[in-house]
């Protein structure tokens, strides 16, 4: 019985967190990118391009895998054309700290033709908090994951949050 209730307790937290994020989510971005779940993104048979929307800082501190870093404030959507491949089909995730900023840019890039552009649900914090690993700038994996500040930081409840100097 203990565990079961233990269970409930687990679920009812995740789908209110869920329901939380989508309340954010919903009230900042346009829904004009598609989402791609976390667990869908971390499944062996999805191999998408990443891109990294956050700025350098953040992507220093930590970023998925094989992600490249396209940052935000500065971006430069010909600078990233010319990185990705000349098929506008490939598949492209767009990700950064929780999905905001990250709709920006998936949506510029969309605009430029580009067909299969995703932005990931919840972003890195979301990767974090469902136990994915991270990566440091030499290709270790870390706990580290710059969060922005304190207020977007509550959002990660999983790894070592770094804020700026």
């Amino acid at each position: 019985m203990k565990k079961i209730f233990i269970l409930f307790l687990l679920i009812n937290a995740t789908v209110s967190a869920q329901k939380n994020l989508d309340k954010l989510l919903s009230k900042w971005n346009h829904k004009n990118v598609p989402y791609i779940s976390v667990e869908t993104l971390a499944m062996p048979k999805n191999k998408p391009i990443l891109l990294d929307a956050r700025e350098l800082e953040e992507y220093n501190v930590s970023h998925l895998k094989n992600a490249i870093y396209v940052g935000y404030n500065h971006f430069d959507v010909n600078k990233t054309i010319d990185l990705l491949p000349k098929d506008k089909n490939a598949k492209i995730v767009v990700y950064c700290s929780l999905g905001i900023r990250s709709e920006t840019v998936a949506n510029k890039l969309i605009k430029q033709g580009y067909t299969n552009v995703y932005n990931l649900y919840g972003g890195i914090f979301e990767w974090k908090n469902n136990d994915f690993q991270v990566m440091d700038t030499i290709g270790n994996t870390t706990e580290k994951v710059h969060a922005f500040n304190k207020s977007w930081g509550k959002w990660l409840k999983k790894g070592e949050k770094v804020y700026d100097k």
